[in-house]
């Protein structure tokens, strides 16, 4: 026998509990939505410093083998490539009749374009130039016109 004032439980959950639990989830996410943002852009972020120090290694190894003799240098360019492609399509080795030495094997895309495009300055240039006068590549930058989460725009990288 029941005694009196008892009632036997439902089981299952309240309309209440359960617009509790969705406020709660959808504070959660509101609040998880701001992090993933940054966390998408600092990972490109990280993308574009590896590109750029990938193409800033290759142009300087080629520099380092102009000087030292083992490839041919053009007039006006200081040991520094004529251009990009240079790096990945390759250079004839000056000692060898049919060596040849690639810096990279490809042009690294620009996570902020998504293509394969730098911006190229040479050493005849200023250091703030936005372009080049085509004697040389001595430095590359994205020419994506966004600034990064440090507040400097990814061009000054």
């Amino acid at each position: 026998m029941r005694a009196k004032g008892s009632y036997k439980r439902k089981h299952g959950y309240s309309l209440v509990e359960l617009v509790v639990v969705a406020a709660l989830l959808s504070i959660l996410a509101l609040m998880a939505l701001p992090t993933a943002k940054y966390t998408v852009k600092r990972s490109r972020e990280m993308q574009l410093r590896s590109a750029l120090r990938q193409v800033r290694f290759a142009i300087d190894e080629h520099k380092r083998y102009a000087d030292a003799g083992l490839i041919a240098i053009e007039d006006g360019t200081d040991g520094y490539p004529e251009e990009l492609e240079v790096l990945y399509e390759g250079v004839e080795l000056a000692n060898k009749t049919d060596g040849e030495v690639r810096f990279l094997r490809k042009l690294p895309e620009d996570p902020m374009t998504g293509r394969a495009e730098w911006g190229v300055r040479s050493t005849q240039d200023d250091f703030d130039s936005r372009g080049s006068g085509g004697e040389n590549v001595f430095d590359v930058y994205s020419e994506s016109r966004g600034v990064g989460l440090n507040g400097i725009p990814y061009a000054e990288w």
